[in-house]
């Protein structure tokens, strides 16, 4: 909080329980008019029960909560109530004492909201816009905003920020896009454990931050790890008679130092896994001038138009566009699912494919955990051709084996995508379809995602609204602007902006292009455009496919021998050689398959 600021809304030793468990304890925490504020945490940690507790929403068990008279607070919640509210601009205008059209009207169209809509009508978006219109419109002192950019599509995010960043109030953030936090907060609470952090470093420094917290963490860890060897060697030294009586108390310590290690060191663990099916043919996807329309109460609408791409194995591929632009229909088109009515689609062979339906409608809500991952019964689900005990497997998305029997229905947002998710992993593919997949997970469970993405063999294609998530995944991006207008670029959101700017810019009139400064140099006359590859790049093209396929074999000998339990134990040296050979191998394959999107991108930008 900056000097002589006083807070707006404070808690002081604060703590809250659930049950057994301690979300936070003793925590002190103010925000001051002018502060823009990252709440980050994973899933589950307590961070929405913190953003209530300060909203007045949840009561404390112990501390205090100060609100500085007449400072109005707005909390955007994740679900919320419309009790009492027929209308969408009712429900807007409810949040004020004096209510100004014109705000609410402005809001509204912003946010693409009709205001006569039934509330009762409204999707979950759509609700999720209507609650963030109520929040902006009364113009509060501090705004308490969770998850706020969920459901919304890019133009829509890009809005909410700029208008945040004109927002004279107090500002606290839960939100998984690291863009949007990055472009907003300046200084970051981080709940972790039960214990609040806080620091006055900017986003883009979080990672570097909590690396240097962990490894404290683990200077601490490694000084406990000496005391519970210092323990070990008491009880063996002491003999039988160590362990009795009054002694007891003495491994009943080491049990709990073991025990606290284990549960710190579990806490900061998510392991997912993807089980990857056979080798699909090179070419997965392949659209030859489609095109696609609709006949809508409000005349044609069209999606696309004489759109072309080709998808091949490996390949990343982010749709992105506003929502209702269509890119729900053009995925359904490249996977086969719908016809469009001009043009041609092309599936490759061999294709086992999953698919993240951000709706996530393939789980039933009265369904419990256990059954949604084994339908027929059992306790174990084979996982990449292997038997895992479904307590373990569920160990790896962060669910505790005592939530088996827990229905879908009592389950947050997150803890359903992750459930969805452990569901499609246990499938064998080569194709992942995934839409808004990243909807309510904390960074951390996203960081793993991505990981498992960038790692896995097979195609994928990907709807999402988080920037910076496409900018650290994708290889390409499809832009669905709407009216038809549909065109890929290479790399992720950042390169299609840029593309994008230079597109435009190429397509003005003359005329209308900003006047070159009299006094700035005649520009150099350009270079002799370039029709086709070099006969050096040509060769290094077509000796490319070949060596990405005798690096795939080497890879693939070296994980079968490191494979074998008894590799290390015959041979530690051979092991590490192998172990290098490996990494070396990946290397070589990544810079191999870059080198082969940059060639051809050229050769085809050329062609074109």
């Amino acid at each position: 909080m900056a000097p002589n600021n006083p807070a707006l809304v404070a808690l002081a030793g604060a703590s809250v329980h659930l049950g057994s468990t301690t979300l936070f304890e003793n925590i002190d925490v103010s925000v001051a008019r002018g502060e823009k504020i990252a709440l980050v945490g994973r899933n589950g940690s307590g961070k929405s029960t913190l953003m209530k507790c300060l909203a007045g929403i949840i009561d404390i068990d112990r501390g205090e909560r100060f609100v500085q008279p007449g400072a109005r607070v707005a909390h955007l919640a994740q679900e919320p109530d419309f009790t009492g509210f027929p209308t969408v601009a009712e429900f807007v205008a409810g949040g004020q004492a004096e209510p100004l059209q014109y705000r609410v009207d402005a809001v509204l169209e912003a946010l693409d909201l009709p205001g006569d809509r039934a509330c009762a009508t409204l999707s979950g978006g759509e609700s999720r816009r209507a609650a963030l219109a109520r929040a902006l419109v009364d113009e509060p002192d501090v705004l308490l905003l969770d998850e706020p950019t969920n459901h919304l599509d890019i133009p829509t995010i890009l809005w909410l920020e700029k208008e945040l960043q004109q927002f004279r109030g107090a500002l606290l953030l839960i939100s998984h896009d690291r863009a949007f936090l990055q472009n907003l907060s300046k200084r970051i609470l981080w709940l972790d454990r039960g214990v609040l952090r806080t620091t006055d470093r900017p986003f883009s420094d979080f990672e570097t931050w909590r690396d240097e917290v962990f490894k404290e963490e683990e200077a601490t860890y490694h000084k406990l790890d000496r005391k519970i060897q210092a323990e070990l060697k008491w009880m063996w030294e002491g003999g039988i008679s160590g362990r009795r009586t009054r002694n007891m108390g003495r491994v009943r310590r080491l049990q709990g130092m073991r025990q606290d290690r284990a549960d710190r060191i579990r806490s900061r663990q998510v392991n997912f896994a993807v089980a990857e099916g056979d080798t699909s043919g090179k070419l997965v996807v392949e659209a030859e001038n489609i095109s696609k329309s609709f006949q809508g109460p409000g005349g044609e609408r069209v999606i696309c138009r004489d759109f072309s791409t080709r998808i091949l194995r490996g390949d990343k591929v982010g749709l992105i566009g506003p929502n209702g632009a269509g890119k729900s229909t053009i995925l359904k088109m490249l996977t086969g699912e719908l016809a469009p009515d001009g043009g041609a689609i092309r599936l490759g062979t061999n294709l086992q494919t999953i698919v993240f339906d951000q709706r996530r409608a393939q789980l039933n809500p009265n369904d419990t955990l256990r059954q949604v991952l084994l339908p027929e019964g059992g306790d174990s689900i084979w996982v990449g051709g292997k038997p895992r005990h479904i307590a373990g497997y569920l160990k790896d998305f962060l669910f505790d084996p005592s939530m088996m029997e827990q229905p879908v229905r009592a389950l947050s947002g997150g803890e359903r995508n992750r459930l969805l998710l452990a569901k499609l992993f246990a499938q064998p593919s080569n194709l992942m379809v995934l839409d808004e997949p990243t909807n309510d997970l904390d960074m951390d469970t996203l960081d793993l995602l991505e990981e498992v993405l960038a790692d896995y063999d097979g195609t994928l294609l990907l709807v999402s609204h988080d920037r910076d998530f496409l900018d650290r995944l994708v290889t390409s991006t499809i832009a669905v602007e709407g009216d038809g207008d549909v065109s890929e670029y290479a790399g992720g959101y950042s390169d299609y902006l840029i593309q994008r700017k230079d597109r435009d810019e190429a397509a003005r009139p003359a005329a209308t292009r900003p006047a070159a400064s009299p006094a700035s140099p005649p520009p150099a006359a350009a270079p002799k455009a370039r029709k086709k590859l070099s006969f050096k790049e040509n060769r290094e093209l077509e000796e490319l496919p070949t060596r990405i396929e005798a690096l795939e074999k080497k890879i693939a000998q070296l994980n079968a021998k490191m494979g074998d339990p008894a590799f290390y134990g015959k041979d530690p040296k051979g092991f590490a050689k192998a172990t290098g050979d490996l990494t070396s191998a990946q290397a070589d394959l990544s810079a191999a398959e870059e080198r082969w999107l940059e060639l051809e991108a050229l050769r085809e930008e050329l062609e074109g």
